[in-house]
């Protein structure tokens, strides 16, 4: 079986989306392996535009299966709002794979990711504060909340919890401040 990968330089805006959707007329699968709704990808078919963030551009092609793979972290409710706008639009998601191990960017990463930047003052990075970095960082420490996790929500509760209460502690030792319930 042969592969086409496009890979970008990592600067945005390359049109690795437009590439993606012309060479998934013919793929079985298109995959997103990396990243986060931080960037989007913009798929204009006739006069239609789509902007999508987290779902491959595939999405289109209803003779590919469109995949999110594990280095993806994803944030549910973009990723839900996401679908429901193809659905509005007459686009069936409904194909869509997602990896079992794929992590979720919480809420509390996407606060956290501001109070770090804040932080920062003049060595900010220039964030998108939406919770990206923060959400691989658990992931890196292997403390992240995974998309499988969702599937007992007692369980899910719980890491929730712990997880709420980590964060709590290691930013009140750093900066002094609690900020999450």
């Amino acid at each position: 079986m042969t592969a086409t990968v496009v890979l970008g330089a990592q600067w945005g805006d390359e049109g690795k989306g437009r590439v993606t959707d012309y060479f998934s007329e013919s793929a079985k699968f298109v995959v997103r392996y990396q990243g986060g709704n931080n960037a989007g990808h913009t798929i204009i078919i006739g006069k239609e535009k789509f902007a999508l963030s987290l779902i491959p551009s595939g999405v289109m092609n209803q003779g590919a299966t469109p995949v999110i793979g594990c280095g993806v972290v994803i944030d549910p409710a973009v990723l839900l709002a996401e679908m429901e706008m193809l659905r509005n639009r007459g686009v069936d998601p409904s194909r869509l794979l997602i990896d079992s191990t794929a992590h979720l960017i919480m809420p509390y990463h996407r606060s956290l990711d501001v109070i770090l930047e804040e932080q920062r003052g003049k060595e900010s990075l220039g964030t998108t504060k939406k919770g990206i970095g923060p959400a691989y960082q658990d992931k890196a420490e292997r403390s992240g909340i995974r998309v499988q996790d969702l599937l007992d929500p007692d369980h899910f509760r719980q890491l929730v919890a712990n997880r709420v209460a980590s964060k709590n502690q290691a930013l009140t030792a750093a900066y002094g401040i609690e900020p999450f319930d």
